[in-house]
């Protein structure tokens, strides 16, 4: 059990065990609530009801967050070594991604990392909280990829980018004082999506695979019945009216739903797969199919730590600034990533 009320970690070895709350909580604490409440103050409309160009441009989590520390006269950035950026070869041409260094002497270990949105809105800077947050708290290199998003580029557009940016940076991290054979992918709700399905692409077809996978309430399937879905269908600020219309802008069928590479838990085998840290947030309706996606792995022998964050909602992660929980989840992150980068320093040149 980790420090805090209301938080439950599980390791899962051979015997799969989904964590369990620790209290039932069914609205936010209040420094969520306080994030929400400045959110809800933007007035805007409903994402969903939005177009795609629109929706790209609507207030967010983050905005909320920047918000809550201006009224306290606070810095609103977490600051790191050092910040580029690079082009990254693409399957339909090059991908901009941003690189944080931490502080200190390289080489250091990677992580390659996809933002949230659903694939359809959100950008580098909307995550850039988190990636600076997991910069300094693992003390790794981060590469936040901008991968094409739907419904420009549908399904698999944003997974084959994400394949792609990967096995570019095992290949290539030497380029960016990182160590090619520490490298391991991340992502937060659709980037959680893409880091797993990136690992699922790495196995299948004979590519480096990465030593960890850090999968923050990740996105596993295409379906809308589970239990998160029916407790938080009208959530804030994610919830089963704007998930069914990110999927919609997402797919190009319903047919792509059942593939493996947009829905990961549909998988027939998750075996030979890298380590995983899976973080969900207990009002948030992806919690169920998070879990779902941390027992399989479990089952097929891959060692999972999984936890859920009681009080807290989707988005919740980067807003380590103003909540406590995301701090925690933070760290959680950063311990995960320092066991896969150490199971690998073996090989490190």
């Amino acid at each position: 059990m980790l420090a805090g009320s209301g938080v439950a970690a599980i390791a899962l070895g051979s015997r799969p065990l989904l964590a369990k709350s620790a209290e039932a909580v069914s609205t936010p604490n209040a420094q969520m609530q306080a994030v929400l409440d400045e959110f809800a103050s933007f007035n805007a409309p409903p994402i969903q009801q939005l177009s795609p160009m629109n929706a790209r441009n609507a207030p967010t989590i983050a905005h909320a967050v920047m918000g809550v520390l201006a009224k306290r006269g606070e810095p609103a950035l977490e600051f790191v070594g050092d910040i580029s950026h690079i082009l990254i070869p693409g399957p339909e041409g090059d991908l901009l991604a941003r690189v944080y260094q931490p502080s200190g002497e390289g080489p250091f270990p990677v992580l390659v990392y996809f933002h949230g949105g659903g694939w359809v809105i959100a950008n580098l800077d909307t995550y850039d909280s988190s990636c600076r947050a997991l910069t300094n708290a693992a003390n790794c290199i981060v590469i936040s990829v901008a991968y094409r998003q739907a419904p420009e580029h549908k399904f698999p557009a944003a997974a084959e980018d994400a394949y792609a940016a990967t096995q570019w940076a095992i290949a290539n991290a030497d380029q960016i004082n990182g160590d090619p054979n520490r490298v391991a992918v991340g992502g937060e709700s659709a980037g959680g999506n893409l880091a797993a399905v990136t690992c699922l692409m790495a196995r299948d077809r004979g590519g480096r695979i990465p030593v960890h996978q850090l999968l923050i309430y990740p996105i596993t399937n295409y379906a809308f019945d589970t239990p998160s879905y029916q407790e938080n269908a009208n959530a804030q600020p994610l919830n089963k009216a704007l998930m069914m219309w990110f999927w919609s802008q997402y797919l190009n069928s319903e047919s792509d739903g059942s593939n493996p590479y947009a829905s990961p838990l549909r998988a027939e085998s998750l075996s030979g797969l890298p380590p995983a840290t899976a973080i969900a947030a207990q009002i948030d309706p992806l919690r169920s199919e998070g879990q779902a996606y941390a027992k399989r792995l479990s089952e097929a022998g891959v060692s999972v730590k999984a936890t859920n964050y009681n009080g807290v909602t989707h988005e919740f992660f980067g807003t380590g600034a103003v909540v406590d929980k995301a701090k925690q989840a933070v760290k959680e992150a950063a311990a995960g990533l320092q066991s896969g980068f150490l199971g690998n320093t073996r090989l490190s040149s």
